[in-house]
């Protein structure tokens, strides 16, 4: 009876079994160190977050975005520890799918795998476009004009020429040009033709590595990471001498709400860390070094975006920086151009490693659901000779690229983040339900125990009674209705971890997570919804009948 629920959830001894079965049969081959770890953990988290989205973060809630790259850093931090859990007890490709496979069951499993398809696939979207922002301009620093409506997607041509009709309409330099390339483009049938070629070829081409093999992709990230670390310390070292301390005045321009505001940007440039976790079958030694690295490259990561944030808003004024080049542009800006023509450099070679990791990422993903029988057999095929998940690969280059070449940024960032923090939470629930049923015992990295008997319940009890002494309770439950859920989930946990003695790590995790869920606005829940009830008619057509643990 219970091979038929929704909820039969996998043993971890059945899930590495399967793995030394996949690994008998020509799976993949381990050759990655706790540094090729952590090089890939910085090179999805130093991507086009850094060099793109902290730009219109820092617009939203001006200087005090650095206040909320620690937040959000604490928040991934707790969650970095779960994840480091887990992956020391199954160190298998999959990363959040399988963690929630041993400990929900098969149906949260395949909504996490499902969400996690989408944040791949998104963010690798936004790193493609970002991309082609910076090559363009390296372009035409050389001299070399780019055909501009083969550098832009329709949407964000056709608003910025219908603003442009606007004589009272106040218009950025980003503005002008896309409404400049509106007016360039040939017209096909009743339609401009308008698209971002280089975001589909870089996509493409970054795809065809990945295919090659791991340790081609691996020799390429190392590279690309120390150089983009060498590029932002630059901009970091000059860009201090050129700050203006009364740029950071007023330092929270827009208040709480507009750094808030920039939750889903800022959290975009974090969720690289989970990438991690799916290289885990060609880890050397996983136990130790993927806990190891996703510490590692989290705290280094925080460091740099913070320091970042705040040379930025120092250098010129908040609302600027509403610019798809912001590391380039504030130099631009001083009339540093050849400091600008580095950054642009740079990051055309930089951004790549960002959208390397994440091609590797979700074929990897799909591979693992298929692997259970959830997915298509053939997503879990291994090439024979060059050892990587071929046909899933392939897709993911398709899924990728031809999206990127018809939509915008802002569209895709606004996508990527509820699916991954509601990963996030269940990951540090699966946790909380381990230790529960005495499994995390054998873990060979464990979360520090921090007894949350008491202390859950008494924050908890602080908390909403000064919120509730502030008279903001009701109003900012009428704004945000899902605070509803946030304030019942830690009343559930604080009289759970009172009976269970639960440790206090991963409740602050679910919390920090669910708490940044409440920002987000209802264009990410509305595509989100869609996006699962998609994936709810592909689990109960074909993963319910195909699973093997059905059988």
């Amino acid at each position: 009876m219970i091979n038929n629920s929704i909820f039969r959830r996998k043993s971890i001894q059945n899930v590495l079994k399967q793995n030394d079965d996949s690994h008998g049969g020509g799976g993949l081959v381990k050759i990655l160190g706790v540094r090729d770890l952590t090089a890939f953990g910085v090179a999805a988290i130093i991507g086009a977050g850094i060099f793109s989205t902290i730009g219109r973060a820092s617009f939203e809630g001006g200087p005090a975005v650095s206040l909320l790259f620690v937040f959000v850093s604490i928040a991934c931090i707790f969650t970095a520890l779960c994840y480091a859990q887990f992956a020391s007890m199954v160190p298998v490709s999959g990363s959040a799918y399988t963690y929630a496979y041993v400990s929900f069951g098969e149906i949260f499993a395949w909504i996490i795998g499902w969400a996690l398809i989408l944040e791949y696939a998104v963010s690798n979207m936004v790193v493609a476009i970002s991309w082609s922002e910076y090559f363009v301009g390296m372009l035409a620093g050389f001299g070399i004009n780019f055909p501009d409506y083969l550098t832009i997607d329709y949407g964000t041509a056709h608003r910025a020429f219908l603003a442009s009709q606007n004589a009272s309409a106040t218009l950025t330099d980003a503005d002008l040009f896309a409404a400049k390339a509106y007016e360039h483009a040939p017209i096909l049938g009743s339609f401009k033709f308008l698209i971002d070629l280089p975001a589909g070829v870089i996509t493409i081409l970054v795809t065809s590595l990945v295919y090659v093999g791991m340790k081609e992709s691996r020799t390429a990230s190392n590279f690309l990471v120390v150089l983009k670390l060498l590029v932002i310390l630059l901009v970091i070292s000059v860009g201090a001498f050129y700050i203006k301390p009364e740029n950071w005045s007023p330092f929270a321009p827009n208040g709480a709400q507009g750094v808030l505001g920039g939750v889903a940007s800022v959290f975009f440039a974090f969720i690289g860390f989970d990438s991690i976790s799916t290289t885990a079958e060609e880890c050397k030694n996983p136990q130790r070094d993927l806990p190891r690295a996703m510490i590692y490259c989290l705290v280094i990561c925080a460091v740099l975006y913070v320091c970042i944030t705040l040379v930025l808003t120092g250098m010129v004024n908040y609302t600027e920086l509403k610019v798809d080049d912001p590391l380039a542009y504030v130099f631009q800006k001083i009339g540093f151009n050849f400091m600008a023509g580095v950054i642009s450099v740079s990051a055309v070679v930089a951004i790549t490693s960002a959208l390397l990791v994440y091609q590797m990422g979700q074929p990897r993903i799909w591979m693992a659901m298929s692997r259970d029988g959830l997915l298509w057999k053939r997503f879990s095929e291994i090439h024979p000779k060059f050892k990587t998940p071929s046909f899933a690969t392939i897709i993911t280059g398709l899924v990728v690229a031809i999206p990127s070449l018809f939509l915008d940024m802002g569209f895709f960032v606004d996508l990527t983040s509820v699916g991954t923090f509601f990963a996030f939470i269940l990951v540090c629930g699966g946790v909380l339900y381990l230790d529960y049923q005495g499994l995390s015992k054998d873990a060979k990295f464990k979360i520090p125990y921090l007894n949350g008997q008491y202390l859950v319940g008494i924050l908890f009890v602080i908390t909403i009674s000064f919120v509730f002494y502030e008279n903001k309770l009701f109003s900012e439950i009428h704004e945000k209705p899902l605070l509803v859920v946030f304030w019942l989930t830690w009343l559930v946990l604080s009289v759970l971890a009172y009976m269970h003695k639960f440790s206090m790590l991963p409740v602050l995790g679910v919390l920090t997570n669910l708490y940044l869920m409440t920002e987000l606005g209802i264009t990410n829940w509305t595509i989100f919804i869609i996006w699962l009830a998609i994936g709810l008619v592909i689990y109960f057509m074909y993963g319910y009948k195909h699973s093997k643990l059905s059988k």
